[in-house]
């Protein structure tokens, strides 16, 4: 099918350069064409419709595209709608990583979807990515040139990790980090059971422990216990509550074991340590 074509020569800063990024913030209705490269869209906000080979895609914050240079596509009945399309020349790259692998939807890779979701916490770090690689894309030089390309390929090794498919229940590594992170700080005066927090959110426990171990270091109630000593902590240096009081408000029901726990980590108990804290702040 005849119609607009998008020129490298109108996108790129050279002939050189196999990376930019177009800043679509806004984005008007723009009528379907197709390119002399590929792209990654990225949207951010707004909304609007989306026509990609005759297949009409309602668009919003968090959607993710990847367009060959081969596709027809335009945007239409858009409102407040931002997105960036990090335009990239295929035959430009160099690094020697499996690029089909990395950006789907070309007609040799294994992976052919090019309609995508991304992670809340996901877009924050991605938009992070395509500042920066919009930034060294204005320069020609040839460390500049390579600059990009690597900041290209963190880009795309990063949206990898955060996406998933439209319709897939899926939540990615870090959104399940940071609903179980949330869950723990929220209220650690209450009690913690991983197995109804799972539930609750479609999760695997088993496999929620594992990546909090890998991405942390430690336990989930390794973690959950050091949060309400420090929480303890504050209030013994700047709280008047008894000891059975503070045990609670941290979320250990038995005052003794409380105690326990304390002194095996700080070497101290609760109240030598609101003491030595009291002394070390009274005048004289």
């Amino acid at each position: 099918m005849n119609g607009l074509k998008l020129q490298v020569s109108d996108y790129f800063l050279t002939d050189k350069n196999a990376v930019t990024v177009a800043d679509r913030r806004p984005q008007p209705a723009f009528p379907q064409h197709n390119h002399e490269f590929d792209e990654i869209v990225f949207v951010w906000r707004g909304n609007g419709l989306h026509i990609l080979n005759e297949v009409p895609y309602p668009i919003t914050c968090g959607d993710l595209f990847y367009i060959n240079a081969r596709d027809r596509h335009g945007y239409e009945s858009v409102n407040d709608l931002e997105l960036d399309n990090v335009l990239y020349r295929r035959e430009l790259l160099t690094l020697n990583v499996n690029w089909q692998d990395l950006l789907p939807g070309h007609a040799s890779g294994t992976e052919t979807r090019q309609y995508w979701r991304l992670s809340t916490p996901g877009m924050a770090i991605l938009r992070q990515r395509v500042d920066a690689l919009a930034q060294e894309c204005m320069k020609s030089d040839a460390l500049s040139l390579l600059l990009s390309e690597t900041l290209f390929l963190q880009l795309a090794l990063r949206t990898k990790r955060f996406r998933h498919a439209p319709d897939s229940p899926f939540i990615s590594d870090a959104e399940q980090l940071d609903l179980l992170l949330m869950a723990l700080r929220v209220n650690i005066s209450a009690p913690f059971r991983l197995d109804d927090f799972c539930r609750q959110y479609g999760l695997n426990a088993r496999t929620l422990r594992v990546m909090f171990k890998n991405h942390t270091g430690m336990g989930i109630h390794h973690y959950l216990r050091q949060l309400r000593l420090c929480k303890a902590m504050d209030l013994l240096r700047h709280g008047q509550q008894a000891i059975g009081d503070v045990a609670s408000l941290c979320g250990f029901d038995d005052s003794n074991y409380f105690s326990v726990v304390f002194n095996q980590a700080y070497g101290l108990s609760p109240r030598q340590y609101r003491q030595r804290f009291q002394k070390v702040l009274s005048p004289g």
